[in-house]
């Protein structure tokens, strides 16, 4: 049976993905983080590049919460993310 997660995008990164607010990404029976980023970046790779550096890290002011909570603070990128899954991208935005 296979599934799919709910990606949502922040405003400021719409327009790297045809201005959609949110991306429905097929996980099968689950697939860990990075896998589902690679696909998303094969697809739009800007909006890839903004999440992640050159050597595949979430970029350090780039967010992730999977159904409420951060990424980091579960398995990083090798966090399983299972069908029915809410993922919120969040940039932080740097000023004074």
């Amino acid at each position: 049976m296979s599934g799919e997660v709910t990606m949502l995008v922040p405003r400021l990164l719409q327009p790297l993905v045809g201005d959609s607010a949110e991306l429905r990404l097929d996980v099968g029976e689950g697939a860990p983080l990075s896998e589902l980023l690679d696909a998303v970046a094969a697809e739009y790779p800007i909006f890839g590049r903004r999440l992640r550096d050159e050597t595949g890290a979430l970029r350090r002011f780039v967010n992730i919460y999977l159904d409420g909570d951060e990424v980091r603070r579960l398995s990083g990128l090798d966090t399983r993310i299972a069908a029915g899954a809410e993922l919120l991208v969040i940039q932080s935005v740097a000023g004074g």
